[in-house]
């Protein structure tokens, strides 16, 4: 069963409108069978799978889009992959647990949870070493960086808290409460604003990254009460800065947030417990994945619009599109 699965023909469900745009590849780490699949964004169909380390969970592009690391949980190690190729070039000894991880703008660091050892780690990607270990709260989820480097965010699930980090000297400027199991970090604004996800509460905390302070909290349960059991999770903002979105969780939808007034604008129905969003290339889509359904919906932007529903593996978990 998990060798049909590995091989998973993705099916697509139901009789669905034609999905717009240029073609694109989008990887989805399967936590379950230890590999990514490769899917079309335009067709939705499976383009072939590549096996990881154990428990793939995170992946982030290198800046210049030709790189894609993955993080390996049950193996700490990060996978490096061609992008072009499609092969494991080599992996990156990451420290106990990796499960989200941030790559610095200029491509030379990754910025690393590690998630059972309550810690964040900075592994310089050309030597494979450690730059330092630095001790935070309890389970490490999300980890963000400021466009200027000069600033990394990292989530603590068990202690509900924001570690603010200056990556250039390893020292722990700061830690903030926030609600309940934090999960991803989304800096907006140039990096003059902050965000921070907590799945549990279901709210997202918006920070000025300058005094460390909240100076917002957007509620959605609060916000979306025919939703049952909003969550919130992995965050995204277009290259204009002008939509976000959010991945509910077990509220089993996607909702799209005006950031200059902070309010809901839409929600997007999609699969059962949806932790990953990742845009196509153009941001004219939005794939969110979901790991209890194990199903990928596909969202078209400029109609705003469901439009397909890619079943595939068991567990699935983040996702990143490339041309």
């Amino acid at each position: 069963m998990r060798r049909w699965a590995a091989l998973a023909v993705l099916a697509l469900t139901g009789c669905q409108p034609p999905v717009t745009g240029p073609h694109d590849t989008v990887f989805v780490s399967d936590e379950k069978l230890d590999l990514l699949h490769l899917v079309d964004g335009a067709t939705g169909e499976g383009t072939g799978t590549i096996h990881t380390g154990k428990r793939p969970r995170g992946l982030q592009l290198s800046p210049d889009g030709k790189t894609l690391y993955v993080a390996a949980g049950n193996s700490n190690r990060i996978d490096v992959i061609d992008v072009a190729t499609r092969r494991i070039l080599r992996s990156l000894h990451s420290g106990s647990d990796p499960e989200r991880f941030a790559v610095s703008p200029d491509g030379k660091r990754i910025y690393v949870a590690n998630e059972d050892h309550s810690t964040a780690s900075i592994i310089d990607i050309a030597s494979d070493k450690a730059v330092c270990e630095i001790p935070v709260g309890a389970q490490p989820e999300g980890v963000g960086v400021s466009p200027d480097n000069r600033t990394l965010i990292v989530t603590s699930e068990t202690a509900s808290t924001a570690h603010f980090i200056d990556p250039a000297t390893c020292k722990l400027l700061d830690s903030v409460i926030v609600g309940n199991r934090p999960r991803a970090v989304l800096f907006l604004k140039g990096g003059r604003e902050a965000w921070v996800s907590s799945e549990q509460r279901g709210t997202i905390s918006v920070f000025d990254p300058a005094t460390r302070k909240i100076i917002d909290t957007i509620d959605l349960v609060q916000a979306l009460p025919q939703i049952e059991q909003v969550q919130a999770v992995e965050m995204l903002v277009t290259r204009d800065g002008r939509r976000v979105f959010v991945a509910l969780g077990r509220g089993n939808h996607v909702a799209e947030i005006d950031p200059a007034t902070r309010k809901i604008v839409r929600t997007f129905p999609v699969g059962n417990r949806n932790w990953g969003i990742a845009f196509s290339p153009d941001q004219t889509r939005l794939y969110a994945v979901a790991g209890l359904s194990a199903d990928m919906t596909i969202i078209d932007l400029k109609t705003n619009q469901v439009v397909r529903t890619v079943k595939l593996g068991e567990q699935p978990w983040g996702a990143v599109a490339v041309p």
